[in-house]
């Protein structure tokens, strides 16, 4: 997913609280046991921490409003759903317009979100301009939240709004390690390359470039090197040159000929069309 913007992420986050019914009095032993093991078991399953929330992207996978309804709104973009991520006390929801931020805290299983904000494109789409205010909405206060056993996180809003969402592991989690986040210049036009397996290979001509802390270019780039492997999430078109914040992990023990580097992308910080 290429994304033409040049922007700052603003993370965000999420609040969930779960809350346990006492299992009703049974007439006897037989009826009290299975109740109580099956409230101690929600319990655990909804257990929730922000080791947890960090460690996973979370994809919307169904909405339902308090009526039992569908909300349509939440999935304005259903090749690509509303996801969230949770980091350093913030969240934030991607997959929208615009990208939507704010912080949020996680105590006792209770996660609160504060206001949102949001950077500021226009999206031609109406549902899809819509689909911020959908989200945002629904994600700001106390939620609470359920965790199953397959790892699907339930939000719950103070309107009976029920948001289900899938875990998909960061890459941080998959390649065990924060990684390191570098600049990388992609050329507008790729080249013909040598790959040992696929005859007229095309490769990403890149080039490695400096930031300061206030967002200046330092130094003078080198020169576009042949790019064999692969940016996780980046789609490249031709014609078009970015420059692309790139998260870099070292692969542990990689198959022969396999790189030993895994690049996968953080945002596009910078577009320009070069036909």
């Amino acid at each position: 997913m290429n994304r033409k913007l040049t922007l700052l992420l603003l993370p965000l986050a999420l609040l969930a609280a779960c809350s346990q019914t006492p299992a009703p009095a049974g007439t006897g032993g037989d009826d009290v046991a299975p109740a109580a093991t099956k409230a101690a078991d929600q319990q655990t399953l909804a257990h929730l921490d922000a080791q947890r929330l960090q460690s996973q992207h979370w994809l919307l996978k169904q909405a339902t409003a308090a009526d039992g309804k569908r909300i349509d709104a939440l999935f304005a973009r259903d090749d690509k759903p509303v996801t969230l991520d949770f980091a350093d006390g913030r969240l934030s929801v991607s997959n929208t317009c615009n990208r939507l931020g704010g912080g949020y805290t996680l105590e006792n299983g209770t996660l609160k979100v504060g206001a949102m904000a949001s950077t500021m494109m226009a999206c031609t789409d109406k549902a899809l301009m819509a689909l911020d205010e959908a989200v945002s909405s629904r994600l700001q206060g106390e939620l609470k939240t359920a965790q199953d056993a397959d790892g699907t996180l339930t939000l719950t809003t103070a309107k009976g709004d029920v948001l289900v969402f899938a875990p998909e592991p960061t890459a941080e989690t998959r390649f065990g390690g924060p990684g390191e986040t570098v600049f990388l210049e992609v050329a507008a036009k790729t080249e013909k390359c040598s790959h040992p397996l696929i005859p007229d290979y095309q490769c990403l001509q890149v080039r490695e470039v400096k930031f300061d802390d206030k967002g200046l270019k330092q130094g003078e780039p080198g020169k576009f090197e042949n790019f064999y492997g692969t940016i996780e999430g980046y789609t490249h078109e031709d014609g078009v040159r970015n420059v692309v914040r790139v998260k870099r992990f070292a692969v542990k023990n990689p198959p022969a000929d396999a790189p030993s580097q895994a690049y996968v992308l953080d945002m596009v910080v910078e577009s320009a069309t070069e036909r």
